[in-house]
């Protein structure tokens, strides 16, 4: 019997050309599809004239699912999971299934791409080469505790914010460390991708000013060296 795979697949952040001849390949031969929402990965696959099996795989996923996909893997499937934009895995539900997949033994492969962090990360050009990355900023819980702690760290922090979300971190990082370097990238890879690089008060006045540059995805990178 031939031997399964589960293929973890970076899928693009925002521009669709930005993907693989090698995730192009995968999506095509996979037996189906994971992906967090079916539209989201149905419109990159018809832009690329893929036809394959879509199913959900998200956070609420249930424990019998996660048995079905791993069983199928191991019955000799290839299944490609990816997530809405971006790599799977890195603040993604996907970290799930992985853990499970390799405790069952299962074979796992990456193919990587497109990534908000490095690509952020990149484009702020700060200097250096480290970085920490925590993810998204808490919705509710501990979301004070987040911006206290960030005094602890003695480089460049790197999260995720939304659109629903990014007045009241910038508002947030503005009244805790008015005079820390911020760097606001939104709409990576997209047509209105842009750098804001100020104080947390002046990319808030921005962005209040235009409330047209407050919609988007978020990477917010918080830099107090100096």
């Amino acid at each position: 019997m031939e031997k399964g795979v589960l293929s973890l697949v970076a899928t693009p952040i925002g521009n669709l050309e930005d993907i693989t001849l090698r995730a192009l390949r995968i999506l095509k031969e996979a037996d189906y599809v994971l992906c967090e929402d079916t539209r989201v990965t149905g419109k990159l696959l018809a832009h690329y004239e893929i036809k394959n099996t879509l199913r959900r795989y998200d956070a609420h996923t249930s424990e019998g699912i996660h048995n079905q996909i791993i069983n199928d893997v191991l019955e000799g499937k290839r299944i490609a999971l990816v997530s809405d934009a971006g790599t799977p895995g890195v603040s993604d539900p996907g970290v799930l299934l992985v853990e499970r997949a390799r405790e069952a033994g299962v074979t796992i492969e990456v193919i990587p791409g497109a990534s908000a962090v490095t690509a952020a990360v990149s484009l702020a050009g700060i200097s250096g080469n480290q970085f920490a990355f925590l993810g998204f900023v808490p919705q509710k819980k501990g979301r004070e505790t987040f911006f206290r702690n960030l005094s602890e760290y003695s480089l460049p922090v790197v999260c995720f914010e939304s659109t629903h979300r990014i007045l009241k971190t910038l508002s947030s990082l503005d009244e805790l460390y008015p005079s820390a370097k911020i760097y606001v990238g939104r709409e990576l890879t997209k047509m209105h991708e842009e750098m804001i690089v100020d104080t947390a008060g002046a990319i808030l006045a921005q962005l209040e000013a235009e409330p047209v540059r407050q919609k988007g995805e978020f990477v917010v990178i918080f830099d107090q060296r100096k």
